[in-house]
């Protein structure tokens, strides 16, 4: 199955006419796309958005050979013109199957939002799953199929690419291609980021992809640490990261604060912004959820961790630290430490970046600079991946 991108933009396009913002601004080159439309094997048109014919010239397609058009926006979508010689376009009911000449079947999907989505199976036996703007199925055959390829809106809709990979339909294998990309997705290099930490890429508008071809997509690491100071965006950059996941563990190592209004409405916000789907678990008993085996972790954060491993301790006192305090803290940051080392699982956990800001003034408060200060060097040694996040940017620092 051959796959012609003739766009890969939003229905208004990127960049939005007439728009100031900073990802319009920056959408210049292969960056700049027009409304998604796909051509597949030159003999079906998934949306016939304007210019799509001039789309296709420029790829070095005809689209002479199409047989069958298919709309998936819903009512009120982009514009659609209708070059001369095409058939004119359809919309496949939900649940109904359509066989082409070409020997390729269609089946219309069911979604959760307004338009339709389409499963497309080549003669070969490849398949193609394609959602539309804001869509995700409705419901999937138990057990599906899985996909060789899968185009949808992925930042817009992480929890459509979540559910596809609880059902088994998206494996290590599918290629998941981000469409539909408009003024609302980050500018310049920081969309590729975002996608390849889901598994994702995009492509340029009229490139060509073939099903089963190697494509240069970052492994997902196993251990992530995000790093950052107050309200820099760390949690959401961390949340952001496992958003397209199914079944994440959610370790809360802050707890609950009886009384405390303002730590209320903190870990209210929080709960608001993660899936349903996800599972919170509030405890600062790490190494046995590292040691098990099950769907990812999220760990925020480490900060609160070493706050109750030092009261465990009694490291605020100096007296306690210099009598065996010390000695309880390391033991127990070791354990953790060869915990991440030895864990299967994928984790991503957060921390507050130590040290950028003004000197403690107690004993107390320096001992646990410098102690979260090496809780944090020590756990970044064990990581693949590494970030520091600034003013919600997000600054490799490894992988």
């Amino acid at each position: 199955m051959r796959l012609t991108f003739l766009g890969t933009g939003a229905p208004e396009g990127l960049p939005r006419h007439g728009c100031p913002c900073a990802a319009c601004a920056t959408a210049v080159g292969d960056e700049a796309r027009a409304a998604t439309a796909l051509l597949v094997d030159g003999v079906l048109l998934l949306d016939l958005t304007p210019g799509a014919a001039f789309a296709a010239a420029r790829a070095g397609y005809s689209l002479a050979g199409v047989r069958q058009v298919l709309l998936t926006h819903p009512r009120g979508g982009p514009p659609v013109e209708f070059p001369a010689g095409l058939p004119a376009p359809v919309r496949v009911p939900d649940g109904r199957e359509l066989a082409l000449l070409s020997g390729h079947r269609v089946r219309a999907v069911a979604l959760d939002a307004p338009g339709t989505g389409y499963e497309v199976t080549a003669p070969d036996g490849t398949r193609l799953l394609y959602l539309p703007p804001a869509g995700a199925p409705a419901g999937l055959a138990e057990p599906p199929d899985r996909y060789d390829l899968v185009l949808l809106d992925v930042l817009g809709r992480p929890d459509a690419l979540a559910r596809l990979r609880a059902a088994g339909a998206v494996g290590p294998a599918t290629d998941v291609l981000a469409v539909h990309l408009g003024h609302d997705v980050p500018p310049g290099p920081e969309l590729h980021r975002r996608l390849a930490a889901a598994g994702a890429r995009t492509v340029r508008d009229g490139h060509t992809v073939t099903a089963g071809d190697y494509h240069e997509v970052p492994d997902l690491p196993r251990r992530t640490l995000v790093l950052g100071g107050a309200r820099s965006g760390k949690s959401v950059e961390a949340e952001r990261r496992l958003a397209t996941f199914p079944g994440v563990v959610y370790v809360a190592t802050g707890g609950t604060r009886e009384g405390d209004g303002e730590w209320a409405d903190r870990v209210a916000a929080h709960r608001e912004r993660r899936p349903a789907s996800w599972q919170t678990v509030e405890t600062c008993d790490l190494p046995p959820l590292l040691a098990a085996d099950g769907p990812p972790l999220l760990v925020d954060c480490l900060s609160l961790w070493l706050t109750d491993a030092m009261d465990s301790a009694g490291a605020w006192d100096d007296g306690t630290w210099a009598d065996g305090g010390e000695r309880a803290l390391r033991e127990r940051t070791a354990a953790l430490l060869a915990a991440v080392r030895a864990t299967r699982r994928t984790v991503v956990a957060v921390s507050n970046e130590a040290g950028s800001g003004v000197v403690p003034s107690t004993a107390a408060g320096r001992r646990f600079r410098d102690e979260l200060g090496r809780l944090n060097a020590d756990f970044a040694a064990e990581c693949e991946h590494v970030l520091l996040i600034v003013a919600g940017q997000a600054v490799t620092l490894r992988g």
